[in-house]
């Protein structure tokens, strides 16, 4: 009888196997190019494999959960139900409410000098919906898309999609390869993606001599210039520098977030420009995609803001980051081995460690995960072919405790790779 059992049970899972690999096949014709061509977030897999509470994981990009505002969030939220009423959750304009519109103009006009007005802003989804959204408004099937080598992981993903072909830039520690980007501009492209402060993943932020010769460089040609700036405001050491294109070239583009200022979980994202023209196409996707950004949400940030002073919170993150920060970069000059090289963050969340040549970080990885540490190996973050002895380290979301902790086994890993 167990034989029998056994034998029909072996004989489900075979047509169970081959049932699904006939379901792949047919829905693999299915499927567009583009996404066939659009490899799954890398970071994701490493976060589930890091998400045992025993790992020290450094691997993650999330804000520190003690920083966001919970009892001020919960009471703009009765604010907003009390005020605002139907309003608040009924449809609404796909650029987003004025009032909030109206406060980020406002915002970066202190901080930078600039003239932007609501007309000039477009509230999105977090700010991942607007590099999308760029990818569907401007790329094509082999368009020219320059981005720094190594780049945010996950802008790589959603350009992907359009099947552009990539121009990497190396990235120094002044910032953009000059040659390389003239070269690259020569070879053709509509769109130049940067994130000049607190670089993801390296940490590193370009210097004003740097962006000066950026900004050259672009001046007389027709592209798209996106300045990626989620981590701006949460500079602990110097002083802000200006923006490469903003307003300083016809088709400037600055994305901003308040997923690291405020809370991710909203999904609050804004991108500002002077270029109508690009604007109304890129709401015309927008509206295509979602219609709008939750209008509840809109609103109970712009209460938060109205009755909280943002930069005294944003003090608060600051001296958290830069204690956090310190103590991942001590620890590392006391247990790394001294031919590591990294960077020392100016602000931001991440810093970037550079391997001696030999060590392949995405093998290192399960040995680094055996002594419950975890990281994310560079190569992902080449949009063309990088050095494999690099990684990226997270240091917001651990105690400082647990950051020298973990750093210490991390630089045992890469003792006995070295061995």
């Amino acid at each position: 009888m167990e034989d029998k059992e056994r034998n029909e049970k072996g004989m489900h899972m075979q047509t169970n196997a081959r049932t699904n690999e006939r379901t792949m096949h047919e829905v693999d014709e299915l499927l567009s190019d583009g996404i066939k061509s659009t490899p799954p977030s890398f970071v994701r897999s490493i976060l589930k494999a890091a998400s045992d509470p025993e790992v020290t994981s450094f691997a993650g990009g999330l804000p520190n959960p003690i920083s966001f505002p919970q009892e001020e969030l919960l009471k703009s939220m009765q604010r907003v139900v009390a005020e605002q009423g139907p309003n608040a959750f009924q449809y609404s304009a796909t650029a987003g409410i004025d009032e909030l519109r109206e406060w980020v103009a406002s915002r970066y006009n202190k901080r930078f000098g600039t003239d932007y007005t609501a007309d000039d802003v477009l509230i999105t989804t977090g700010s991942q919906q607007i590099l999308d959204l760029l990818g569907k408004v401007l790329l094509d099937k082999g368009d020219g898309v320059i981005v720094e080598n190594p780049t945010y992981l996950a802008a790589i993903q959603a350009f992907a999609l359009q099947q552009p072909v990539f121009r990497g830039v190396e990235l120094t520690s002044e910032g953009l390869n000059i040659d390389e980007l003239n070269a690259a501009l020569d070879a053709g492209a509509k769109m130049i993606y940067l994130i000049p402060n607190f670089q993801n993943p390296t940490g590193l932020t370009y210097t004003a001599e740097n962006r000066e010769q950026v900004r050259a460089a672009l001046a007389d040609r027709n592209i798209v210039v996106v300045e990626d700036d989620p981590y701006g405001e949460l500079r602990f050491e110097g002083e802000s520098l200006p923006y490469i294109g903003a307003t300083n070239h016809p088709h400037g583009v600055v994305m901003g977030s308040f997923s690291k200022t405020v809370t991710p979980g909203f999904r609050m994202g804004y991108l500002i420009t002077k270029d109508h023209e690009l604007l109304r196409n890129i709401s015309i996707a927008k509206e295509a995609a979602d219609l709008h950004t939750n209008v509840f949400g809109q609103y109970v940030i712009h209460d938060y803001l109205m009755h909280n002073e943002l930069d005294d919170h944003l003090d608060k993150i600051r001296e958290l980051y830069r204690s956090q920060a310190s103590a991942m970069v001590e620890a590392m000059k006391e247990f790394f081995p001294a031919e590591v090289e990294f960077t020392i963050p100016e602000g931001g969340m991440f810093l970037w460690v550079t391997l001696p040549e030999g060590i392949d970080s995405m093998k290192m990885f399960d040995a680094a995960l055996e002594r419950n540490v975890a990281f994310v190996p560079g190569a992902p973050f080449y949009a063309e072919p990088g050095t494999r002895s690099t990684l990226r380290l997270n240091f917001t979301n651990a105690d400082e405790e647990t950051i020298r902790d973990g750093i210490k086994r991390l630089a045992e890993t890469i003792e006995e790779q070295l061995a």
